[in-house]
Protein backbone atom coordinates (compact mmCIF):
# COMPACT_ATOMS: atom_id res chain seq x y z
CA UNK A 1 0.00 0.00 0.00
CA UNK A 2 1.42 3.51 -0.92
CA UNK A 3 1.99 6.13 1.43
CA UNK A 4 -1.21 7.69 2.76
CA UNK A 5 -3.20 5.92 0.30
CA UNK A 6 -6.36 4.59 1.09
CA UNK A 7 -6.88 1.18 3.11
CA UNK A 8 -8.62 -1.54 0.70
CA UNK A 9 -10.66 -2.77 4.41
CA UNK A 10 -12.50 1.32 4.04
CA UNK A 11 -12.54 1.67 -0.07
CA UNK A 12 -15.09 -1.57 0.09
CA UNK A 13 -16.84 -0.09 3.43
CA UNK A 14 -17.55 3.03 1.36
CA UNK A 15 -18.66 1.19 -1.92
CA UNK A 16 -20.86 -1.53 0.21
CA UNK A 17 -22.73 1.94 1.32
CA UNK A 18 -21.87 1.66 5.15
CA UNK A 19 -21.79 4.24 7.24
CA UNK A 20 -18.70 5.76 8.31
CA UNK A 21 -16.99 6.42 11.34
CA UNK A 22 -15.39 9.51 12.60
CA UNK A 23 -12.10 7.11 12.36
CA UNK A 24 -12.85 6.65 8.74
CA UNK A 25 -13.27 9.94 7.92
CA UNK A 26 -9.50 10.74 9.76
CA UNK A 27 -8.39 8.36 7.65
CA UNK A 28 -9.99 10.16 4.74
CA UNK A 29 -8.73 13.41 5.19
CA UNK A 30 -5.44 12.50 6.11
CA UNK A 31 -4.89 10.25 3.38
CA UNK A 32 -2.61 12.01 0.10
CA UNK A 33 -4.34 10.28 -2.55
CA UNK A 34 -6.57 13.04 -3.78
CA UNK A 35 -7.79 11.05 -6.93
CA UNK A 36 -9.45 8.11 -5.00
CA UNK A 37 -11.31 10.02 -2.87
CA UNK A 38 -12.17 12.18 -5.30
CA UNK A 39 -12.94 8.44 -7.84
CA UNK A 40 -15.27 7.96 -4.39
CA UNK A 41 -16.75 10.56 -3.59
CA UNK A 42 -17.92 10.65 -7.23
CA UNK A 43 -19.94 7.79 -6.96
CA UNK A 44 -21.48 8.57 -4.54
CA UNK A 45 -22.96 11.34 -6.13
CA UNK A 46 -23.35 10.03 -8.93
CA UNK A 47 -25.80 7.22 -7.24
CA UNK A 48 -27.69 10.16 -5.41
CA UNK A 49 -27.62 12.62 -9.01
CA UNK A 50 -26.53 11.33 -11.53
CA UNK A 51 -25.16 13.72 -13.88
CA UNK A 52 -27.08 16.61 -12.53
CA UNK A 53 -25.87 19.90 -10.87
CA UNK A 54 -28.04 22.15 -9.45
CA UNK A 55 -27.87 26.05 -9.23
CA UNK A 56 -30.90 28.58 -8.28
CA UNK A 57 -31.57 31.62 -9.73
CA UNK A 58 -31.33 33.89 -6.73
CA UNK A 59 -29.79 37.25 -4.95
CA UNK A 60 -28.04 37.78 -1.62
CA UNK A 61 -29.74 41.01 0.18
CA UNK A 62 -27.22 41.73 3.26
CA UNK A 63 -29.22 44.24 4.84
CA UNK A 64 -27.15 45.58 7.54
CA UNK A 65 -23.76 44.95 8.74
CA UNK A 66 -24.41 47.05 11.75
CA UNK A 67 -23.44 44.79 15.19
CA UNK A 68 -22.87 44.99 18.57
CA UNK A 69 -20.85 41.71 18.57
CA UNK A 70 -16.49 41.72 17.29
CA UNK A 71 -16.38 38.43 16.31
CA UNK A 72 -12.50 37.74 15.49
CA UNK A 73 -12.96 35.82 13.05
CA UNK A 74 -15.79 38.71 10.87
CA UNK A 75 -14.40 41.14 8.70
CA UNK A 76 -18.10 42.18 8.06
CA UNK A 77 -19.45 43.73 11.19
CA UNK A 78 -19.35 47.68 11.84
CA UNK A 79 -20.17 49.96 14.58
CA UNK A 80 -23.29 52.54 13.80
CA UNK A 81 -21.42 55.72 12.47
CA UNK A 82 -18.77 53.46 11.05
CA UNK A 83 -16.99 53.98 7.51
CA UNK A 84 -18.77 51.51 5.46
CA UNK A 85 -21.38 50.96 8.00
CA UNK A 86 -24.90 50.09 5.85
CA UNK A 87 -28.62 48.87 6.41
CA UNK A 88 -31.43 48.88 4.56
CA UNK A 89 -34.84 49.59 4.58
CA UNK A 90 -37.42 48.05 3.99
CA UNK A 91 -37.81 49.83 0.54
CA UNK A 92 -34.20 49.86 -0.24
CA UNK A 93 -34.83 45.95 0.04
CA UNK A 94 -37.95 45.85 -1.84
CA UNK A 95 -35.98 48.08 -4.51
CA UNK A 96 -33.23 45.38 -4.78
CA UNK A 97 -35.54 42.77 -5.40
CA UNK A 98 -37.50 44.65 -8.18
CA UNK A 99 -33.89 44.98 -9.89
CA UNK A 100 -33.29 41.22 -10.20
CA UNK A 101 -37.33 40.15 -10.79
CA UNK A 102 -36.00 40.31 -14.77
CA UNK A 103 -33.18 38.21 -14.39
CA UNK A 104 -35.95 35.75 -13.15
CA UNK A 105 -34.66 35.44 -9.43
CA UNK A 106 -37.11 32.57 -7.35
CA UNK A 107 -35.18 33.12 -4.10
CA UNK A 108 -33.55 35.66 -1.85
CA UNK A 109 -31.18 35.35 0.75
CA UNK A 110 -31.12 37.71 3.80
CA UNK A 111 -28.89 38.03 6.59
CA UNK A 112 -27.66 40.80 8.63
CA UNK A 113 -25.64 41.70 11.93
CA UNK A 114 -27.25 41.94 15.26
CA UNK A 115 -28.15 45.33 14.88
CA UNK A 116 -28.93 47.28 18.12
CA UNK A 117 -31.79 49.33 17.17
CA UNK A 118 -33.76 47.76 14.10
CA UNK A 119 -37.58 46.93 15.81
CA UNK A 120 -38.95 43.52 15.88
CA UNK A 121 -41.70 45.24 13.42
CA UNK A 122 -38.96 46.23 10.48
CA UNK A 123 -38.62 41.91 10.56
CA UNK A 124 -42.14 41.53 10.37
CA UNK A 125 -42.92 44.34 8.06
CA UNK A 126 -40.06 43.73 5.58
CA UNK A 127 -40.81 39.99 5.24
CA UNK A 128 -44.74 40.90 4.73
CA UNK A 129 -43.89 43.76 2.24
CA UNK A 130 -41.56 40.78 0.43
CA UNK A 131 -44.43 38.63 -0.04
CA UNK A 132 -47.22 41.49 -0.93
CA UNK A 133 -45.39 42.04 -3.70
CA UNK A 134 -43.77 39.33 -4.73
CA UNK A 135 -45.89 36.26 -3.85
CA UNK A 136 -43.66 33.91 -5.87
CA UNK A 137 -40.31 34.83 -4.29
CA UNK A 138 -39.13 32.09 -1.46
CA UNK A 139 -37.56 34.39 1.19
CA UNK A 140 -34.89 32.23 2.61
CA UNK A 141 -33.75 34.37 5.51
CA UNK A 142 -31.85 35.17 9.25
CA UNK A 143 -29.31 32.68 10.79
CA UNK A 144 -30.18 30.60 13.55
CA UNK A 145 -27.63 33.46 15.43
CA UNK A 146 -29.98 36.46 14.63
CA UNK A 147 -33.00 34.24 15.63
CA UNK A 148 -31.70 33.82 19.19
CA UNK A 149 -30.81 37.22 18.98
CA UNK A 150 -34.23 38.45 18.13
CA UNK A 151 -35.33 35.94 21.43
CA UNK A 152 -33.43 38.03 23.45
CA UNK A 153 -33.74 41.57 22.35
CA UNK A 154 -37.75 41.13 21.80
CA UNK A 155 -38.18 39.12 24.49
CA UNK A 156 -39.81 36.46 23.20
CA UNK A 157 -39.24 32.78 22.80
CA UNK A 158 -37.42 31.22 19.81
CA UNK A 159 -40.92 29.12 18.85
CA UNK A 160 -42.53 32.58 19.18
CA UNK A 161 -39.96 34.02 17.14
CA UNK A 162 -39.95 31.85 14.36
CA UNK A 163 -44.19 31.25 14.41
CA UNK A 164 -44.22 34.94 13.96
CA UNK A 165 -41.83 35.08 11.25
CA UNK A 166 -42.88 32.42 9.31
CA UNK A 167 -46.99 34.16 9.70
CA UNK A 168 -44.67 37.20 7.98
CA UNK A 169 -43.39 35.29 5.44
CA UNK A 170 -40.15 33.56 6.11
CA UNK A 171 -39.95 29.97 4.15
CA UNK A 172 -36.93 28.43 4.75
CA UNK A 173 -33.14 28.96 7.07
CA UNK A 174 -29.88 29.51 5.31
CA UNK A 175 -27.15 27.52 7.42
CA UNK A 176 -24.55 30.38 8.49
CA UNK A 177 -23.67 31.04 11.85
CA UNK A 178 -22.60 27.60 12.28
CA UNK A 179 -18.92 28.35 11.99
CA UNK A 180 -17.14 25.22 13.87
CA UNK A 181 -18.82 23.76 16.85
CA UNK A 182 -15.33 22.69 19.07
CA UNK A 183 -16.29 24.98 21.86
CA UNK A 184 -12.79 25.82 23.10
CA UNK A 185 -11.93 27.47 18.99
CA UNK A 186 -15.32 28.77 19.28
CA UNK A 187 -15.04 30.68 22.02
CA UNK A 188 -11.81 31.93 20.45
CA UNK A 189 -13.12 33.07 16.73
CA UNK A 190 -16.86 34.13 17.79
CA UNK A 191 -17.37 33.73 21.53
CA UNK A 192 -20.35 36.25 21.33
CA UNK A 193 -22.18 34.03 19.07
CA UNK A 194 -22.62 31.77 21.86
CA UNK A 195 -22.20 28.22 22.18
CA UNK A 196 -22.84 25.39 19.12
CA UNK A 197 -25.59 23.90 20.69
CA UNK A 198 -27.15 27.33 20.48
CA UNK A 199 -27.42 26.69 16.81
CA UNK A 200 -27.92 23.19 17.13
CA UNK A 201 -30.89 23.23 19.57
CA UNK A 202 -32.91 26.21 16.56
CA UNK A 203 -32.41 24.65 13.77
CA UNK A 204 -33.56 21.86 15.76
CA UNK A 205 -36.87 23.75 16.75
CA UNK A 206 -37.36 25.29 12.91
CA UNK A 207 -37.48 21.19 11.75
CA UNK A 208 -39.88 20.90 13.81
CA UNK A 209 -42.04 23.56 12.76
CA UNK A 210 -41.92 22.48 9.90
CA UNK A 211 -38.92 25.03 7.95
CA UNK A 212 -36.29 23.30 5.86
CA UNK A 213 -32.66 24.83 6.37
CA UNK A 214 -28.95 24.44 5.58
CA UNK A 215 -26.12 23.76 7.44
CA UNK A 216 -23.20 25.11 7.36
CA UNK A 217 -18.98 24.86 8.29
CA UNK A 218 -16.28 27.37 8.58
CA UNK A 219 -12.80 26.04 8.10
CA UNK A 220 -9.19 26.69 7.45
CA UNK A 221 -8.69 29.59 10.47
CA UNK A 222 -7.55 27.31 13.69
CA UNK A 223 -9.32 24.22 13.90
CA UNK A 224 -7.96 21.03 13.08
CA UNK A 225 -9.21 18.19 11.81
CA UNK A 226 -10.64 16.72 14.34
CA UNK A 227 -12.71 19.92 15.04
CA UNK A 228 -14.35 19.74 11.56
CA UNK A 229 -15.23 15.96 12.03
CA UNK A 230 -16.69 16.82 15.05
CA UNK A 231 -18.42 19.12 13.21
CA UNK A 232 -19.93 17.21 10.35
CA UNK A 233 -20.70 14.28 12.62
CA UNK A 234 -23.07 16.83 14.91
CA UNK A 235 -24.70 17.59 11.94
CA UNK A 236 -25.36 14.09 10.34
CA UNK A 237 -26.74 13.19 14.16
CA UNK A 238 -29.46 16.19 13.90
CA UNK A 239 -30.01 15.47 10.42
CA UNK A 240 -30.81 11.81 11.62
CA UNK A 241 -33.07 12.77 14.37
CA UNK A 242 -35.00 15.49 12.06
CA UNK A 243 -34.28 15.11 8.44
CA UNK A 244 -34.44 18.99 8.18
CA UNK A 245 -31.04 19.60 6.47
CA UNK A 246 -30.82 19.49 2.72
CA UNK A 247 -27.81 20.50 2.41
CA UNK A 248 -24.14 21.24 4.13
CA UNK A 249 -22.30 23.73 2.84
CA UNK A 250 -18.33 23.67 3.39
CA UNK A 251 -16.87 27.68 3.85
CA UNK A 252 -13.07 27.81 3.21
CA UNK A 253 -12.47 30.80 5.68
CA UNK A 254 -11.38 34.38 3.85
CA UNK A 255 -9.68 35.95 6.49
CA UNK A 256 -8.36 39.46 5.04
CA UNK A 257 -9.16 42.23 7.54
CA UNK A 258 -9.56 39.85 10.35
CA UNK A 259 -7.17 38.92 12.97
CA UNK A 260 -6.20 35.69 11.11
CA UNK A 261 -5.05 37.19 8.23
CA UNK A 262 -1.69 36.32 8.50
CA UNK A 263 -2.97 32.07 8.27
CA UNK A 264 -3.90 32.83 4.46
CA UNK A 265 -6.46 31.07 2.82
CA UNK A 266 -7.24 27.51 2.22
CA UNK A 267 -5.68 25.25 -0.89
CA UNK A 268 -7.63 23.80 -3.45
CA UNK A 269 -6.91 20.86 -2.15
CA UNK A 270 -7.86 20.47 1.02
CA UNK A 271 -11.00 22.63 -0.37
CA UNK A 272 -11.53 19.62 -2.91
CA UNK A 273 -10.89 17.13 -0.17
CA UNK A 274 -12.86 18.81 2.27
CA UNK A 275 -15.72 18.31 0.00
CA UNK A 276 -14.80 14.61 -0.85
CA UNK A 277 -15.31 13.89 3.07
CA UNK A 278 -18.48 15.60 3.56
CA UNK A 279 -19.72 13.44 0.53
CA UNK A 280 -19.17 10.31 1.89
CA UNK A 281 -19.49 11.09 5.62
CA UNK A 282 -22.44 12.82 5.91
CA UNK A 283 -24.38 10.22 4.11
CA UNK A 284 -28.09 11.34 5.30
CA UNK A 285 -27.83 14.91 3.56
CA UNK A 286 -29.01 14.61 0.02
CA UNK A 287 -27.13 17.89 -1.39
CA UNK A 288 -23.42 18.92 -0.73
CA UNK A 289 -23.01 22.38 -2.10
CA UNK A 290 -19.87 24.06 -3.38
CA UNK A 291 -20.06 27.56 -2.32
CA UNK A 292 -18.38 29.31 -5.16
CA UNK A 293 -18.17 32.90 -3.91
CA UNK A 294 -15.82 31.31 -0.66
CA UNK A 295 -13.94 28.62 -2.88
CA UNK A 296 -13.62 30.60 -6.20
CA UNK A 297 -15.43 30.00 -9.33
CA UNK A 298 -12.78 27.13 -10.50
CA UNK A 299 -12.82 25.15 -7.05
CA UNK A 300 -16.82 25.20 -7.20
CA UNK A 301 -16.58 23.72 -10.36
CA UNK A 302 -13.78 21.19 -10.43
CA UNK A 303 -16.18 20.27 -7.38
CA UNK A 304 -18.70 18.93 -8.94
CA UNK A 305 -16.34 15.72 -9.48
CA UNK A 306 -15.40 15.57 -5.99
CA UNK A 307 -18.80 14.99 -4.79
CA UNK A 308 -20.51 18.21 -5.08
CA UNK A 309 -23.64 18.25 -6.81
CA UNK A 310 -24.44 22.05 -5.84
CA UNK A 311 -22.91 25.19 -7.30
CA UNK A 312 -25.20 27.68 -5.28
CA UNK A 313 -26.66 30.34 -7.88
CA UNK A 314 -26.76 33.92 -9.39
CA UNK A 315 -26.17 35.85 -6.16
CA UNK A 316 -25.86 39.01 -7.69
CA UNK A 317 -24.69 40.87 -4.17
CA UNK A 318 -22.27 39.73 -1.54
CA UNK A 319 -20.95 41.35 1.24
CA UNK A 320 -20.13 39.51 3.89
CA UNK A 321 -17.11 37.13 2.39
CA UNK A 322 -15.96 39.91 0.30
CA UNK A 323 -15.44 42.66 3.16
CA UNK A 324 -13.25 39.37 3.92
CA UNK A 325 -11.35 39.85 0.82
CA UNK A 326 -13.34 37.37 -1.39
CA UNK A 327 -11.52 37.65 -4.89
CA UNK A 328 -14.83 35.72 -6.70
CA UNK A 329 -17.66 37.76 -8.35
CA UNK A 330 -20.76 38.77 -7.01
CA UNK A 331 -22.72 38.01 -9.71
CA UNK A 332 -22.65 34.59 -11.75
CA UNK A 333 -24.89 35.28 -14.76
CA UNK A 334 -27.45 32.15 -15.42
CA UNK A 335 -25.28 31.51 -18.93
CA UNK A 336 -22.09 31.29 -17.17
CA UNK A 337 -23.33 28.59 -14.39
CA UNK A 338 -24.40 26.72 -17.42
CA UNK A 339 -20.88 26.87 -19.00
CA UNK A 340 -19.33 25.83 -15.85
CA UNK A 341 -21.50 23.14 -15.21
CA UNK A 342 -21.45 21.75 -19.23
CA UNK A 343 -17.62 22.08 -19.12
CA UNK A 344 -17.23 19.80 -16.04
CA UNK A 345 -19.36 16.88 -17.66
CA UNK A 346 -22.26 17.83 -15.84
CA UNK A 347 -26.34 18.66 -16.72
CA UNK A 348 -27.36 22.01 -15.71
CA UNK A 349 -30.98 22.07 -13.11
CA UNK A 350 -32.44 25.01 -12.40
CA UNK A 351 -33.82 23.96 -8.86
CA UNK A 352 -36.00 25.68 -6.34
CA UNK A 353 -35.23 26.63 -2.86
CA UNK A 354 -36.36 23.36 -1.55
CA UNK A 355 -34.55 21.64 -4.48
CA UNK A 356 -37.42 20.69 -7.11
CA UNK A 357 -36.42 20.88 -10.15
CA UNK A 358 -37.88 23.69 -12.06
CA UNK A 359 -35.60 23.08 -15.56
CA UNK A 360 -33.31 20.38 -17.20
CA UNK A 361 -30.91 21.73 -19.54
CA UNK A 362 -29.71 19.72 -22.00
Amino acid sequence: MALNSLPSELIKKIRSGQRLSVADAHVLYESQDLLILGELANEKRQALHQDKTYYIVNRHIDYSNICILSCRFCAFYRRKGDDGAFEFSTEDILTKIREAIPFGITEIHMVGGFHPSLTWDYYLDTLKAVKKEFPQIHIKAFTAAEIRYFSRKFKKTETEVLKELMAAGLDSMPGGGAEIFDEVVRKEICGPKGEAQYWIDTHKLAHSLGLKSNATMLYGHIENLSHRIDHMNRIRELQDETGGFMSFIPLSFNPKDTEYESRGYTTGIDDLKTLAVARLFMDNIPHIKAYWIMSGVETAQLAQNFGADDLHGTVMEENITHMAGAIAPELLPETRLHKLITEAGRVPVQRDSLYNTLKIYQ
